[in-house]
């Protein structure tokens, strides 16, 4: 593949002026106005009910029985207001009031309240815990190149591709692994330290070149050069080469001095970190380059030699790799071994474990015939497969079936967020697309997720319930021409909306009956006669 063609992988499959083929275009006018006028229906109809009570006061005397009728008033706004609340928030305001502030006072804090160490305290600190590591935002194990990649969409489409926030996180973490505190025992090192925390990126790469000149081994200058100033993934790895060449060096002469002091330890993990991250990618660089086979080795090998580094993810750059080259027996090891209760989830192996589910079934799949005979184990397996992968990370079908359009994806994502989808579907779209009839499975069945999951969202069906964090993390990692997805929202039951109806018109009727009692009893005989004359009629 040629060096061009490492960025078609990016800048040809996301947004940009002319959407790639396949791809849902943004939504028009006619969707934005229709949306608007949703959100606004409430309030239209609020404004509505006062402008008619308005009009009809003086008719209804509303303002002579105001005092006899002040507790009928109080009700109504009471039945209203718990109304607006449950829509809004799925609950009732009276229940919630009452277990959160009326029951303590009732002498109900003995057993709500748990002793250190019992396990209901065990339980809620371990929920407090996973609701906050849901809301992490990790480094996108697949985070593409800033010179060969974001910055070449930026020249065709002239927008930019990353936010502010999510290039601050990155030069965070280029401090941390990049840096240690005897940088100023090296000159070079020094003048990188200062690099990796400038935000012109013309200074980061001037900066680089003057550590080259201070030491030509410097390889985290070889590094910031490969990241944002090669054009092409040829030229990025050829850096990296170099890079590699150096970091080894280095890397040796730690290991060789690291028992001498805790600054040679500290050290030797700065440089360790380095090496994993050259050779990463690199890893990248080949299976950009068509490479898969010299990928997948580079990728083994670094799991092998440094196994405490699993919090790199690096297995979701193999997971990658391996189903490019249509590995599956060797995808599901790798899934057998980090799909596991202890480890955290993404969508790399919910989704990676529901499309080797679905490889099995999908080319026989039929919905018709499925709801005729009912569904075998296999395909029982597969779906719920594909329900647990949308309860974990509910926006991504969205992109899979191409109903959203893509764009690059940040270099952070929050997990079970807007940003991880665009980051798995923008390079995982491919292999579903491969397997015949994944897709098809995948929407017949991803919204019947929705209805195992509780609501309101106070517990999970297979996870913990999903973060109300996700929405504001991601408005700021993801870039403002992008509509960012939300977690879906539960329509009301049928029954609610029947039974506000049927007491407002009671409530109404009742008023009317009371104030005008010779025109309402005119107007029921007659609605009667009529009733009757229908049904003699039919």
């Amino acid at each position: 593949m040629a060096d061009g063609d490492g960025l078609s992988e990016a800048a040809t499959a996301a947004a940009s002026p002319a959407p790639a083929p396949g791809l849902s275009p943004p939504p028009g006018w006619r969707e934005r106005l229709r949306a608007g006028l949703a959100g606004t229906g409430a309030s239209l109809w609020f404004v509505a009910g006062l402008g008619l009570l308005y009009a009809l006061r003086v008719p209804l005397r509303l303002c002579e029985n105001l005092a006899a009728g002040t507790s009928s008033l109080i009700s109504g706004l009471i039945f209203i207001f718990e109304w607006w609340y449950f829509h809004k928030h799925g609950t009732s305001f009276i229940e919630q009031v009452s277990v959160s502030h009326l029951r303590p006072l009732m002498g109900g804090t003995e057993s709500s309240i748990s002793e250190p160490g019992s396990p209901s305290s065990n339980r809620e600190s371990e929920t407090s815990r996973q609701n906050l590591s849901e809301c992490k935002v990790w480094r996108n194990p697949l985070n593409l190149f800033r010179g060969a990649e974001y910055r070449r969409y930026t020249w065709v489409t002239g927008k930019e591709p990353l936010t502010y926030y999510d290039m601050n996180l990155s030069a965070q973490d280029h401090q941390t692994f990049f840096t240690c505190d005897t940088d100023f025992l090296r000159p070079s090192d020094t003048v990188m330290q200062k690099a990796w925390r400038e935000r012109n990126p013309p200074a980061r790469i001037k900066a680089a070149y003057q550590a080259l000149e201070l030491n030509n081994d410097c390889a985290t200058a070889y590094v910031l050069l490969a990241e944002e100033e090669a054009t092409t993934i040829v030229d990025a790895e050829r850096l990296f080469k170099q890079a590699l060449k150096a970091g080894e060096t280095i890397y040796r002469r730690s290991q060789q001095c690291q028992h001498q002091s805790p600054q040679h330890e500290a050290q030797l993990r700065r440089d360790t970190n380095v090496l994993v991250y050259i050779k990463r990618r690199l890893a990248m660089c080949a299976r950009k380059l068509g490479r898969i086979r010299e990928a997948v080795k580079i990728m083994r090998d670094l799991m092998k030699e440094f196994p405490p580094l699993t919090m790199l993810n690096i297995h979701e750059n193999l997971l990658e790799s391996l189903l490019e080259l249509q590995a599956y027996a060797d995808v599901q090891a790798v899934l057998a071994k980090y799909d596991d209760i202890s480890l955290p989830k993404s969508a790399a192996i919910c989704y990676t474990a529901a499309l080797l589910k679905t490889r099995t079934v999908s080319d026989k799949f039929s919905p018709e015939t499925a709801s005729r005979r009912g569904l075998n184990t296999a395909e029982i397996n597969a779906v719920e497969a594909i329900h647990r992968a949308v309860e974990f990370n509910p926006h991504v079908p969205k992109y899979l079936l191409e109903m959203k359009s893509l764009i690059l994806p940040p270099e952070h994502i929050l997990k079970r967020g807007d940003s991880e989808a665009i980051a798995y579907a923008f390079f995982h779209l491919q292999h579903w697309k491969r397997i015949e009839g994944a897709l098809n499975l995948l929407q017949c069945t991803w919204e019947g997720t929705f209805r195992m999951i509780p609501y309101p969202l106070e517990k999970g069906h297979l996870f913990y319930p999903y973060p109300s964090c996700t929405e504001t993390a991601d408005r700021e990692l993801l870039p403002t021409f992008h509509h960012v997805s939300v977690y879906p929202k539960k329509e009301l039951p049928f029954f609610i909306h029947f039974t506000a109806g049927l007491c407002s018109s009671t409530a109404m009727i009742a008023l009317l009956t009371h104030q005008f009692p010779e025109i309402m009893g005119v107007f029921a005989k007659a609605v009667s006669m009529i009733s009757r004359t229908c049904v003699e009629y039919l």
